[in-house]
């Protein structure tokens, strides 16, 4: 079996390697795509390889009026979420806007992507995933009428397309003000046309989301004559919409958006050298996900190099960020971008490296490079041996450089070069027979032959080659640094027990190949339970189970000291508040804890971007709903931003546990520095589920 996805795998990779067409514009509707009916979930449509993205007609490329309309925005996302699947979007458009509903269910389409609210009447029968915007619905009045409230208008209609959730807003509206009265007008109407039909005299009033609004009133022309009335309805959450029955791809749908969300949220790039790293606290590893570098191992992140550059940040008082990348090169290009400061990722020291432009710390692991075969081969005696032979390497890889060197001497072998694939990807490769060789280094292939019996070492290279950090030129004060811990540190007693632990104990290494974390495997016993109830409040389950093994280590009948019970430790005053009992029962427990994130989350305000309501629930399910309130207000007292988590309010947060600030909060004392862990470990922790478990998850 895995000998076929191996094949498979590489077949794929010739195929998307020879494919260079240009993607069409976001939006466009390809004019080779001829449409078809089908109902069914993501497997089917992979069948295929399609996902049909749906649109009203406005929404078109030529269509939308002018930069910054956040349906372009939408659809960038929902191209870019497809892409991610490996497949391939195409557009279809509605005629009316009141027709969306109509054409997803009958299967002219699989995903609703425009500016579409969420509403109790679209809710029978369409299934809606976490939010991508969070707005409010304000009327949109003639200039005249600027600053007046809806109870002091002495007679007001208003005209809103059939079918949207302005019309419902209306109608409410109107059932509560007598001189309020309702026109319902063509579905089609765009809001563009709508506030233009307000500016003209033409209309009354409308309805128009804030989002839009703001956009479509910088206009000189419709400012002087329509403008921004009352807000009409508070929270509206725009979302993507799917038929009911396509759980797997609301799942999916819901990873992604969650996923892109929380990553982006993390860190701005920035070029900075040691000073700037020691002012922000955090210290930004760029890595690689394999099993000596950097790995998720149950609900713990781990790694040889990952220890290390940790164990460096923690002697200065920093954190650690990981951002992972599966290339040198795509290391390099991250490094250079300035999306982290160091490279830790079992880098050799190369001459080619450096003429590219990398600089490197002090050596901290000498290897030798080997390669490898299958069980039943026979070691090589020379490198002449490898006459009329075959080794597959990564392009990226330090071994092209080696045997590049080789065949200029004159040996005559052949070089297989495959991109996108680890050599832990490789070796397991040629023990199925993909491929007739690799190489790997040394370290790397005493631990996978401590729990694989298929493969065998044929040659070693020498001299012994260097394993560094990876930093720009210019960062010469960082990399003092690290050669200072180098210096200091290197074959010492942590360095030795660490390296032990992952390249020499049998038990140690076959445990954690047990039990990481990779595509396709479980995170928990409780991963489909996870799946099933994070769905119903468009939770991300990666996210949740982060969050589970923070809480309870995945034991069910965990306890804590304050009373709380279960995989989500939920108390048991607050599983009665929303009907559950008995909450070591992990189906009670889940859907307990589930139901207070959600009621947690429904008290923060509505137009704060979806990571940060993430942060701001984890907090407040931690600490409570008024600490973090208090937090937030401390956030702008002391000049933070009180709608940002992570330097912001996680800071006033950690004052609240001093008496000055305590006193002068409405909910008093809080131990600051629980919440501010708590959130950052279920970020870090899930950011590692992400990268480990992939597009299978």
């Amino acid at each position: 079996m895995r000998l076929g996805l191996m094949l498979i795998f590489s077949l794929w990779l010739a195929l998307l390697a020879g494919c260079d067409s240009p993607e069409p514009e976001v939006g466009e509707a390809v004019s080779t795509f001829e449409n078809y009916q089908d109902t069914g979930d993501l497997s089917d449509l992979r069948e295929r390889g399609y996902i049909r993205l749906l649109a009203p007609r406005f929404d078109e490329p030529s269509g939308l009026p002018r930069d910054g309309i956040p349906s372009e925005d939408y659809q960038l996302q929902a191209e870019a979420f497809v892409r991610s699947l490996n497949m391939e979007p195409r557009w279809v458009y509605a005629d009316d806007f009141d027709q969306l509903d109509e054409l997803l269910n009958a299967g002219s389409a699989d995903i609703i992507v425009t500016n579409y609210s969420v509403t109790d009447t679209r809710k029978k029968t369409l299934a809606f995933s976490t939010p991508v915007n969070s707005v409010q619905e304000k009327l949109v009045i003639p200039a005249a009428l600027a600053d007046t409230p809806v109870s002091e208008m002495e007679t007001l209609v208003i005209s809103v397309p059939a079918g949207t959730a302005y019309q419902e807003t209306a109608e409410k509206l109107a059932r509560r003000h007598e001189h309020v009265s309702v026109e319902v007008m063509d579905s089609n109407l765009s809001d563009e046309e709508l506030v233009a039909a307000v500016a003209s005299g033409e209309l009354a009033a409308t309805i128009v989301d804030s989002n839009m609004l703001d956009i479509l009133l910088d206009n000189q022309d419709v400012s002087n004559a329509a403008v921004a009335g009352p807000v009409v309805n508070r929270k509206r959450r725009i979302a993507w919409a799917v038929r009911k029955d396509s759980a797997e791809l609301l799942d999916k749908i819901n990873q992604y958006i969650t996923s892109e969300r929380v990553i982006t949220s993390v860190d701005q790039p920035e070029l900075r050298d040691w000073e700037a790293i020691q002012k922000k606290g955090v210290l930004r590893v760029i890595t690689s996900n394999n099993p000596a570098s950097y790995f998720m191992w149950r609900g713990e992140l781990m790694g040889f190099d990952y220890e290390l550059i940790r164990h460096f940040a923690k002697q200065h008082r920093l954190r650690v960020s990981v951002k992972v990348k599966e290339s040198p090169s795509a290391m390099f290009e991250a490094l250079q971008a300035g999306e982290g400061d160091v490279i830790a990722a079992s880098m050799t020291h190369t001459q080619e490296r450096e003429q590219q432009g990398w600089m490197f710390s002090k050596r901290y692991l000498e290897i030798n490079e080997q390669l490898i075969g299958r069980a039943d081969d026979t070691p090589l005696e020379s490198l002449e041996n490898l006459a009329g032979r075959a080794v597959a390497v990564s392009p990226d890889s330090a071994f092209l450089e080696t045997l590049t060197a080789l065949k200029q001497d004159g040996l005559a072998f052949d070089i297989i070069t495959v991109e996108g694939v680890t050599t832990e990807q490789l070796i397991d490769a040629v023990a199925h027979g993909v491929y007739d060789l690799t190489m790997a280094d040394s370290h790397l292939a005493a631990m996978e032959a401590t729990y694989r019996d298929d493969i065998a070492v044929l040659y070693q290279f020498e001299p012994a080659k260097d394993i560094a950090w990876g930093l720009r030129p210019e960062q010469q004060t960082l990399k003092a640094q690290l050669d200072k811990y180098i210096s200091r540190n290197y074959r010492g007693l942590f360095y030795n027990v660490t390296f032990n632990r992952y390249f020499k104990e049998k038990k140690t290494i076959a445990n954690h190949v047990e039990y990481r974390i990779t595509a396709g495997k479980e995170i928990s016993p409780f991963d489909d339970l996870v799946k099933d109830e994070s769905l119903k409040y468009g939770l991300d389950w990666r996210l949740i189970t982060s969050q589970m093994y923070q809480e309870s280590r995945f034991n069910p009948k965990a306890r804590s000291f304050a009373g709380a019970q279960g995989l989500l430790q939920v108390m048991p005053r607050t599983g009665r508040q929303f009907g559950y009992s008995n909450l070591t029962n992990p189906q009670n427990g889940v859907e307990a804890g589930l139901a207070y994130m959600d009621w947690l989350e429904q008290r923060f305000p509505a137009r704060l971007d979806l990571a940060e309501k993430l942060y701001f629930t984890l907090a407040a399910y931690n600490a409570g709903h008024g600490h973090v309130e208090d937090a937030r207000r401390l956030a702008e007292r002391i000049g933070k931003d009180p709608d940002k988590w992570f330097g912001n309010v996680e800071q006033a947060m950690l004052l609240l546990s001093k008496p000055q600030y305590a006193r002068q909060a409405r909910y008093g004392y809080v131990r600051g520095s629980e919440p501010v862990k708590y959130v950052r470990e279920i970020k870090n922790r899930y950011l590692g589920y992400v990268e480990a478990l992939g597009e299978s998850s």
